[in-house]
């Protein structure tokens, strides 16, 4: 796995390294980019993004997807980095956060995740994408995690390098910018979000490949990459919300992902990055959309079913609360269903009876069962999205 690797120099003499040279990222706007090549790829990816958010558009209430979604990304850009929470650990945590998992510190690096990503949601209404904000995202990403004490929200100050663990600068496979030089290469960096690109999806694989390359941060750099390219989709108007996550992609191209970067510093290969970012874009669009639309078709397939389960009027207001809370416990399904505690015990045994809901864990003593709601869970987490 790629890691960020902090080269503190200690107890070696400075005469026994051999400092690879930093790298020094080419200036942006790039002059060399291919247009009339990638522009077959660029058709298809704007195309793709395109019906991906008109559809959103047209949903009745996009959140009961977006949410779900974010949840995802958060996992898998976090999985990325070697966190091995699912996503039904954190649907699980977040209906019972005081049932303290082995695998907390992973489940607290994702939430962190998505905090950050709804933080930069937020921010985007008041200001543009800043080197500011940049660091405000790592702050929340690292806050009270393993590793959080590395800078924090602060740029760099010391030279780092990248390499499978256990390297020294000696072995490293790349060596980002100087500390002292990074303040010109992320002005530039930032002044090129701004910039009036001839394409902005080209544009932000631009963006999102030199941030990488930059590395400003100690640890942290590649979700906060992740994170910047919905940021810059909502922000350019290329989708209403910021929901186009690539994390998915990545993950399952990582390999390739690592290769494609490493040939821009290597060999300048600009060219096949933009591709394959855009290739991701496209990918990603349709995956979604295929999603979206598979949660629509839910949606209206339970209208009906749900009503004749439940055979209560509040059978609308439980079908929203289970899309809008895909795990929940008993005490949760009471109170947003306005029922009694013995009518939602008979409605949720009725809906467990339809394989609508499923118990995820059993009550225990004054701890209340957890329920999950099967259907969207499976189109969330599926791999293969028909």
């Amino acid at each position: 796995m790629t890691k960020d690797i902090l080269y503190l120099n200690v107890g070696v003499k400075d005469t026994e390294i051999i400092m690879l040279k930093p790298f020094i990222p080419a200036k942006l706007p790039l002059h060399n980019v291919a247009w009339e090549d990638l522009l077959p790829s660029i058709v298809k990816a704007n195309t793709a993004l395109e019906n991906f958010n008109c559809l959103l558009e047209t949903m009745r209430n996009p959140l009961i997807f977006l949410s779900p979604l974010m949840i995802q990304e958060a996992v898998l850009s976090s999985r990325i980095e070697g966190t091995q929470a699912s996503f039904s650990d954190i649907l699980e945590y977040e209906a019972a956060p005081k049932r303290i998992k082995d695998n907390y510190n992973d489940i607290e690096e994702v939430i962190n995740y998505r905090e950050a990503l709804k933080y930069a949601e937020a921010e985007l209404a008041k200001r543009p994408i800043c080197l500011n904000l940049i660091r405000e995202i790592h702050a929340i990403l690292l806050k009270g995690l393993r590793g959080g004490s590395k800078a924090r929200g602060e740029f760099r100050k010391i030279q780092n390098w990248i390499g499978s663990p256990g390297s020294n600068i000696e072995t490293a496979s790349f060596v980002p910018p100087s500390p002292e030089n990074l303040p010109n290469f992320l002005s530039n960096w930032e002044k090129y979000c701004h910039y009036n690109e001839k394409d902005r999806l080209v544009q932000l694989a631009i963006i999102h490949a030199q941030f990488e390359i930059i590395h400003p941060f100690l640890d942290g750099n590649g979700r906060v990459g992740r994170i910047l390219i919905p940021l810059f989709m909502k922000e350019k108007e290329l989708l209403t919300y910021p929901a186009l996550y690539v994390s998915e992609f990545f993950g399952k191209n990582r390999k390739e992902y690592y290769i494609k970067l490493r040939n821009i510093t290597e060999k300048e290969d600009w060219n096949n990055w933009i591709k394959y970012f855009l290739l991701g874009v496209t990918a990603q669009a349709e995956t979604n959309t295929k999603r979206a639309r598979q949660v629509t078709s839910l949606y209206e397939e339970l209208k009906h079913t749900i009503q004749q389960v439940t055979k209560t009027k509040a059978s609308i207001q439980i079908q929203d609360f289970l899309f809008s809370k895909i795990m929940f416990q008993t005490p949760d399904f009471t109170k947003e269903s306005g029922l009694s505690k013995p009518h939602a015990a008979r409605v949720l045994k009725n809906l467990m009876e339809h394989d609508i809901v499923k118990m995820i864990s059993p009550a225990k003593g004054r701890r209340p069962a957890i329920y999950g709601f099967i259907g969207l869970m499976e189109i969330i987490e599926s791999e293969q999205v028909k």
